[in-house]
């Protein structure tokens, strides 16, 4: 089982799905995950809607406008960190950018937003009583984020700076140069460049999560039927399939069908 109470600091520990229609997206996501919706509020005027399978959270997602200035809806992903003031405090050091300050969400967490010399960024969790996904790795739930970008040694230099991964290139034989990231001994992420299409079509750098899936036919049968498109795939590998999607209002994510760790 891929329960979490925990997560060791530099590991990508949840994720958030900025749109702009929240009711939509609930449908849709519930409709070819099985994910039901819980709406909090953490401030007076804000819905927040917190993200379930079977009880245990896998993320969450909230509506918001102006989001075309942002490459329009988008996943947000997260890393878990001992501070995230001194994450805010180091990224402009190496090379990067503050583009949210440090903040308290109630007594739930602390959370600040970094953007990487490429143009991309994460947003960083400091945990409070909660420490992000209650469950990962399992079908429904997140288990990789990756980024594609133009410039990954830039990239790969700003992160390890920041989060103290490592980074180990992983043989594609003809395929493109893929890195993976770790935390200690254990797999957390992906770095690639961006592809020929994705660079013809002007698409900047850009992180994204994969979720896990029990069949990738299956769900990309169901996500056309909701709606949704598909982006690319099947795509083959030893340990598994990937496939890429769009959902109706434009966020990209990726899902895997395939050996998944603990």
């Amino acid at each position: 089982m891929g329960k979490r109470e925990s997560y060791a600091p530099g590991t990508f520990c949840s994720v958030d799905l900025a749109t702009t229609d929240a009711d939509a997206a609930k449908r849709f996501y519930g409709g070819l995950f099985g994910w039901e919706g819980e709406d909090v509020h953490p401030a007076e005027g804000m819905t927040y809607t917190i993200l379930r399978l079977d009880g245990d959270a896998v993320g969450g997602l909230f509506e918001r406008e102006g989001l075309e200035e942002a490459g329009g809806p988008h996943w947000i992903n997260y890393v878990s960190a001992e501070s995230a003031d001194d994450i805010a405090r180091r990224a402009p050091d190496l090379g990067g950018e503050t583009v949210e300050e440090p903040f308290d969400i109630l007594d739930v967490g602390r959370m600040t937003a970094v953007k990487d010399p490429t143009g991309s960024g994460v947003a960083v969790w400091q945990p409070g009583t909660y420490a992000g996904a209650e469950r990962v790795n399992e079908p429904g739930f997140l288990t990789w984020n990756e980024l594609a970008t133009n410039d990954t040694s830039a990239a790969i230099g700003f992160y390890e700076g920041l989060f103290g991964w490592s980074t180990q290139p992983m043989s594609t034989g003809d395929g493109p140069e893929y890195n993976v990231v770790r935390v200690g001994e254990r797999g957390n992420g992906g770095i690639r460049p961006l592809s020929p299409q994705e660079e013809q079509a002007g698409t900047g750098p850009y992180w994204f999560p994969y979720f896990a899936v029990g069949s990738l036919d299956e769900t990309f049968g169901r996500c056309e039927e909701l709606g949704g498109s598909k982006l690319f795939g099947p795509m083959d590998f030893p340990a598994g399939r990937i496939g890429g999607l769009r959902d109706p209002q434009g966020a990209m994510f990726a899902i895997w069908e395939g050996e998944l760790e603990d």
